[in-house]
């Protein structure tokens, strides 16, 4: 099922275009829980036939990226809060939650923005959380595009490289994965360190 929906895609992006990755990327970024792997694959894999250039595959996917983290965003800038405050007691979220999470994303929203963006599952929700506490925009959008964009970019390598090996694909994308996972591991080791030591300073 999984590699003819993949078939379908490679079909949907050649006839779409930039446009199609675009798209897709935005909804994958969203609410909707689209593995982005379906899509930037097969986009590799066309432009290693010559079909499609990578840089246009990665502006199309960072930008599909990065709209789908903003309506994200937005959603819970505008409404978030107005939710939480009226319904937010049925779900054990007390007033004081949302003012430890303005503080620690104040602190901490770009180093968790970042690794939000690189971890399966969470890629599409760290940006709600973001919102709700006002992260910086600015802020947002570069740790954001980051993060969306070193996965793109990995994915789309992948495709490019073993495109037609499904086996491969699979094998090097769980070791991929647990690789990226080890580095945010260390990283967040490194930061949690980093900024103990700072406070002793």
């Amino acid at each position: 099922m999984i590699r003819e929906l993949a078939a379908d895609l490679v079909e949907l992006i050649f006839e779409w275009g930039y446009l199609g990755i675009f798209l897709l990327m935005t909804v994958e970024s969203s609410f909707v829980p689209f593995p982005s792997e379906i899509v930037l694959i097969p986009a590799g894999y066309l432009a290693s036939k010559g079909d499609m250039s990578i840089s246009m595959i990665m502006i199309s996917a960072l930008g599909g990226s990065m709209a789908g983290a903003y309506i994200n965003y937005f959603l819970a800038l505008l409404l978030g809060r107005k939710i939480l405050r009226r319904y937010g007691k049925y779900f054990f979220i007390k007033e004081d939650a949302l003012v430890k999470m303005d503080t620690y994303f104040k602190k901490h929203g770009h180093i968790s923005t970042f690794i939000g963006r690189l971890v399966p599952g969470i890629r599409q929700l760290i940006s709600i959380p973001a919102g709700l506490s006002r992260m910086n925009l600015a802020v947002f959008s570069t740790y954001t595009a980051l993060g969306a964009g070193i996965w793109a970019l990995i994915l789309v390598m992948l495709g490019y490289f073993i495109g037609e090996n499904q086996e491969l694909i699979d094998s090097y994308l769980k070791q991929i994965t647990i690789a990226v996972l080890m580095v945010l591991v260390l990283l967040a080791s490194w930061y949690i360190y980093y900024q103990k030591t700072k406070r002793i300073e």
